[in-house]
C-alpha cells in the first residue's frame, strides 16, 4: 500500500508562525503540518469517518487504522500516557508488529522502545518521525537523532510502499565514551543516545544518595529523567557486568566509579591503596574491549580545570584521566559535550 506523506510538522509547523526562537530561524525551506494519506483514501490525523473496509481502534499507544488490506498503522502523536503506563504493559505476542508506525518520536522516544519490547515495531515495521518542530534546533540534529533511535525523518511530499521492507538502519557503534564536565549534559546525551532501545540495563556507580539531600536530588532528577521500564543497577563491578550483559549498558558514570574503587582501596592517602587501583582499573579495560554488548559509558574530562590543592585530588585526577585516555583508546565512538553541543573526536 502506498502512503503519501504530505506533511511531517506540529500544528503550528516548523517554522511555528511568529516563532522567534533560533531553530524556527534556521529551518528551510520548513516543513508542513503533519498529513498522511494512506491508500490515497484516509487521511490523518483526521477525526472524519473511515471509508468502508477501514477500521479505526484508539488506545493508550495511539490511533490504529486497519486498511481492508490488513496492514495496521499506527498514528502516535504527542501526550501523556494512557493508564496502564506504556512500561507496564505486556508483550502483544507473536505477529503483532504493525505495518507503519507515525510517532511524534521528540516527545518521548522511550515510547518507540516500550512499542520495540512488546512486539509492536518490527524489522519489517516502517516508522516515521511526525508532529515535529521547534523541540529539535536543526535538521541536522533532527537527522541524528532519527539515526540513533532507528526512526525515518522523511522530507515532505514523500511516497512510500509499507508493503516493502523499510531501509536497513545503520548498526550503532559497540562502545561510546562521552567525556564533559559538570552540567555539560553528557548524562542527558547518554539517555538519548540508548532512549528508544527496547532493553537498556542503566549502571549507576555512585553512592544513593541517603544522609546527603544535594545528591539524593542529583539521583532523582536522573532516575525521573529515564523510562521505568529501563532495570537500574547499582553497583562497581563494572568490568563484571561488561563481560556478562546480554542487553545494552548505560554506564554513569567513571568518575564515581573510580572513587568507589579509591574507598574500598583506601588509596586516598597513597601508597599500597593506590597500588591496588591500577588492577581494577586494568581489569575494566580489558572487559571493555571484550565486550559484546553495546554499552554507552559518561565519564568527567578532568583535565581543563585547575589543579586540584590537595594530593588526594591530583591522584583521583591523574587515575581517571589516564582511564579516560584508555578507554576512549578501545572505543569506537568518544565524544566530548560542552554546554550540550557534541564536539566528536576522532581517533
Amino acid at each position: 500500500m502506498k502512503v503519501l506523506i504530505s506533511g511531517t510538522a506540529a500544528a503550528a509547523g516548523w517554522p511555528a508562525p511568529g516563532c522567534g526562537c533560533v531553530s524556527c530561524a534556521r529551518i528551510a525551506p520548513g516543513r508542513r503540518p503533519t498529513s498522511v494519506l494512506l491508500g490515497g483514501s484516509v487521511r490523518l490525523p483526521s477525526a472524519g469517518p473511515l471509508p468502508p473496509g477501514y477500521r479505526a481502534s484508539p488506545g493508550p499507544d495511539g490511533l490504529t487504522v486497519t486498511t481492508p488490506g490488513d496492514r495496521r498503522v499506527l498514528y502516535a502523536p504527542a501526550g501523556p500516557p494512557a493508564p496502564p503506563p506504556y512500561e507496564e504493559r505486556e508483550p502483544a505476542g507473536p505477529g503483532a508488529a504493525l505495518d507503519l508506525v507515525l510517532l511524534d518520536v521528540l516527545d518521548r522516544p522511550a515510547r518507540l522502545g516500550d512499542l520495540r519490547r512488546r512486539g509492536l515495531v518490527g524489522e519489517r515495521t516502517h516508522v516515521l518521525a511526525v508532529d515535529l518542530d521547534h523541540r529539535v534546533p536543526t535538521e541536522a540534529e533532527l537527522a541524528r537523532r532519527a539515526d540513533l533511535w532507528g526512526v525515518r525523518a522523511v522530507p515532505d511530499g514523500t511516497v512510500l510502499d509499507i508493503g516493502e521492507p523499510p531501509p536497513l538502519p545503520a548498526p550503532p557503534p559497540r562502545r561510546t565514551l562521552l567525556l564533559g564536565g559538570t552540567r555539560s549534559g553528557k548524562s542527558a546525551e547518554a539517555e538519548l543516545r540508548l532512549a528508544a532501545e527496547p532493553e537498556v540495563r542503566y549502571v549507576a556507580t555512585g553512592p544513593s544518595g541517603d544522609g546527603d539531600p544535594e545528591w539524593l536530588r542529583r539521583v532523582r532528577a536522573h532516575r525521573d529523567r529515564r523510562p521505568a521500564h529501563w532495570e537500574t543497577t547499582e553497583t562497581a563491578d563494572l568490568a563484571g557486568l561488561l563481560r556478562s550483559a546480554g542487553t545494552p549498558l548505560l554506564i554513569d558514570g567513571l568518575g564515581t566509579w573510580v572513587a568507589s574503587v579509591f574507598d574500598e582501596c583506601d588509596a586516598w592517602s597513597g601508597g599500597d591503596g593506590l597500588d591496588a587501583v591500577a588492577p581494577r582499573c586494568d581489569d575494566l579495560v580489558a572487559a571493555w574491549r571484550q565486550t559484546r554488548a553495546r554499552v554507552v559509558a559518561v565519564s568527567d574530562e578532568v583535565g581543563l580545570g585547575v589543579v586540584p590543592a590537595t594530593a588526594s585530588g591530583r591522584m583521583f585526577r591523574d587515575v581517571l584521566g589516564r582511564l579516560n585516555q584508555r578507554l576512549a583508546a578501545e572505543s569506537e565512538d568518544v565524544t566530548l559535550v560542552v554546554a550540550g553541543r557534541l564536539l566528536p573526536l576522532p581517533y
